[in-house]
């Protein structure tokens, strides 16, 4: 059976830059920062106080009022973004069979905003007064199924909790139902939502900066906590084409890995391989890419990680390559990010320019990479690699092209 093309007709984000592609994306091209001092919990007693809040997100625009206390604030966030990738994409209320329409989702923390109110009843009322339906509104699954159950979708409702490379995890997984099965549409994408939770648990590892993320510079000092949703529209090209749909990219492939290696720290060897397994399934070499997104976290380790898997796999061609990391902007979302990531690959596809690495001062000699220092920059882009490496070694790289007739 020949296997299909996939391509991706509709882009919904909610981010601390932006609601809706446009907004995000002429804030990114600008090099604009979401990170701002955390409002919705107190971090007084914390070292690290920002991080990459939705500070404008009111459910209200995209969910019924009666519905909202049912659901916990990542379930929000990933029905609003959905809801902007179906608007973008055109598709009309009965287009497609409900029953052929799947959805598949990456987070890390799922509902953690559920946990962090489980936790602080458990400790200041007991364990007997905690509401029981906190138990069932708090798995990572249940994102999932309320985006199915908000759309109506009755076809492979999946998640991933890969943390942090999720994102590419389930448009990945995406792209193998729609090439090889029935399947004609998928919503895919990622979601996280900042909590104490998280946000303790990330200072707890001494892996946040303390006021802006820096990717690739020589004093970096860790990543900024961020939050938000990005949803793709992925569907057959048959069937974009008869409907005539806006098509952003043409996804090509992706290729995964684990390094088995540490919880936390990334592996040279394991993210090469990611990446030459994605170039391999896509059929391109190092030759045909025009752009990276990087995984980008600030981190000490894991830029100089990346950049010499980056070195590894490109040879003398590295320093040719642009690429940037847009944590620089939003900080680390988390399962939201490799996907939010994604939207940011298809609009440099669909306009030609590539967003900066903002907050860049210090070159380092280990990460000698052209990582668009603190300006976007216009240029032609056919093919990309967007990177996601995540704790415990998961690995995902995506590739995307410019879609031609």
């Amino acid at each position: 059976m020949k296997k299909r093309r996939v391509v991706i007709t509709g882009l919904g984000v909610i981010s601390s830059i932006g609601i809706g592609k446009d907004e995000f994306w002429s804030n990114l091209v600008k090099g604009k920062s979401g990170i701002s001092r955390i409002e919705s919990f107190d971090t007084s007693n914390l070292p690290n106080n920002y991080g990459g809040e939705v500070k404008e997100f009111n459910a209200e625009k995209f969910i019924n009022k009666h519905k909202i206390n049912l659901l916990g604030r990542s379930s929000q966030l990933a029905i609003a973004a959905t809801k902007l990738a179906i608007s973008d994409a055109g598709i009309k209320k009965g287009y497609f069979d409900i029953s052929n329409v799947g959805t598949c989702i990456g987070t890390t923390m799922g509902e953690n905003q559920i946990l962090n109110i489980l936790n602080r009843d458990w400790l200041i009322k007991g364990l007997a007064l905690v509401r029981e339906e906190f138990l069932s509104e708090y798995p990572n699954n249940i994102i999932a199924s309320n985006l199915g159950i908000e759309f109506g979708l009755k076809d492979s409702n999946l998640m991933f909790p890969t943390a942090c490379a999720a994102g590419n995890y389930s448009i990945g997984y995406s792209l193998d139902l729609i090439k090889n099965s029935g399947v004609n549409c998928m919503i895919a994408g990622g979601v996280d939502s900042i909590s104490i939770v998280a946000f303790v648990g990330f200072s707890r590892l001494y892996a946040m900066a303390p006021e802006k993320c820096q990717p690739f510079d020589k004093n970096r000092k860790g990543m900024m906590l961020g939050e938000g949703s990005a949803i793709l529209v992925l569907e057959s090209l048959e069937s974009a084409l008869k409907r005539k749909a806006n098509i952003y990219a043409e996804v090509l492939g992706y290729g995964l890995s684990c390094d088995a290696h540490h919880m936390t720290q990334p592996n040279e060897e394991g993210v090469s391989k990611c990446m030459i397994k994605a170039m391999d399934e896509a059929g391109i070499g190092i030759d045909d890419v025009d752009y990276i997104s990087a995984h980008g976290t600030g981190t000490p380790q894991n830029d100089k990680t990346e950049a010499a898997a980056i070195k590894e796999v490109f040879g003398k061609r590295y320093k040719k390559i642009p690429v940037s990391s847009i944590k620089s902007m939003l900080g680390h979302t988390m399962g939201a990010a490799a996907a939010i990531e994604a939207v940011a690959c298809c609009l440099s596809l669909k306009d030609g320019i590539l967003p900066p690495t903002i907050n860049y001062e210090t070159p380092d000699p280990e990460c000698d990479i052209d990582c668009i220092p603190n300006k976007a920059r216009k240029q032609k882009v056919d093919i990309v690699l967007n990177n996601s490496c995540a704790f415990g070694g998961n690995n995902a790289c995506l590739v995307l092209r410019k879609y031609y007739d």
